[in-house]
């Protein structure tokens, strides 16, 4: 099963927000999500988030919190086990390496507005309420929601 992270930095009651909009061949084409990825050999799920947030965005995050850990399971995609972080704690050090589609600083209380996945509401919706950590699991068929469980 492989393992990824995402993160949602925050600053004046607003996310940073990645529009896929550039990469090839990407299943999450037109969403938008936060930043994040796969885990590197030998990382751990903070390192990753560490790493990812950097290459995505330039930013370095001085301190984060870890949310969440989501379970997606797929009749169509490999299942995954995500971990969710927010930060509000962070330096721009550099431009991006990577450059998989637009970033944006979004209104908190407009991110549910955005074309987003099913299950992602979800979880933005506890982080919306500030929600002590929590876990969850998603279920799709292809690309639809087809039941949800909070651990």
């Amino acid at each position: 099963m492989k393992e990824t992270t995402l993160c949602y930095l925050e600053k004046d009651n607003k996310y940073l927000m990645l529009h896929r909009t550039k990469k090839k061949n990407d299943f999450n084409e037109g969403k938008w999500i936060g930043v994040g990825g796969k885990f590197e050999e030998g990382e751990t799920a903070d390192e990753c988030a560490v790493r990812e947030v950097l290459e995505e965005t330039g930013i370095r995050m001085n301190s984060f919190r870890k949310r969440a850990v989501i379970d997606f399971i797929s009749d169509t995609f490999p299942d995954e086990i995500m971990h969710l972080y927010t930060c509000d704690d962070f330096d721009k050090i550099t431009e991006p390496i990577s450059d998989e589609g637009h970033l944006e600083w979004i209104d908190k209380d407009k991110v549910l507005d955005l074309p987003l996945w099913e299950g992602d509401v979800i979880f933005l919706r506890y982080l919306l309420e500030d929600r002590n950590y929590f876990e969850l699991r998603l279920n799709y068929h292809e690309f639809d929601l087809v039941d949800w469980e909070l651990k």
